[in-house]
């Protein structure tokens, strides 16, 4: 055997012992990865029902946010209702007081007045 041959032969082991450690990282790679998918898999299934529950949440909330604005919207009209009435009772209270007002002003100017004649008269009658 000469030394080319010799070569030839570590260079036939080395590449099957190359072969081999390829196979076998191929193996624990493969591996690996199934236990990755394994993992990804458990995810999803933990993930669906998650998605569901928060839409089913995302649902709900929007059913209550929009009774939550029928009740605003309600109370709003209930006190807008109420301050119509107020301001009408007001303006009503107002135009009596006006109307009101002015006739007794002048029944109390009248009254002042005839008293006021009347203690004249008995004073010139006292006086006479």
């Amino acid at each position: 055997m000469d030394l080319e041959s010799i070569f030839y032969i570590l260079l036939l082991i080395s590449a099957s012992v190359l072969c081999i450690a390829v196979a076998v990282f191929l193996g624990r790679i493969t591996k690996s990865i199934k236990e990755i998918e394994a993992d990804i898999k458990d995810l999803s299934l933990q993930i669906k029902p998650l998605i569901a529950s928060t839409n089913n949440l995302t649902e709900k909330l929007n059913y209550l946010s929009e009774q939550a604005k029928g009740q605003i919207h309600t109370t709003k009209s209930i006190v807008d209702d109420f301050r119509d009435r107020a301001d009408k009772i007001l303006l009503l209270e107002e135009k009596i007081r006006h109307g009101i007002e002015e006739p007794v002003d002048t029944v109390t100017k009248n009254l002042s007045a005839i008293v006021n004649g009347i203690n004249k008269f008995w004073n010139a009658y006292k006086n006479r």
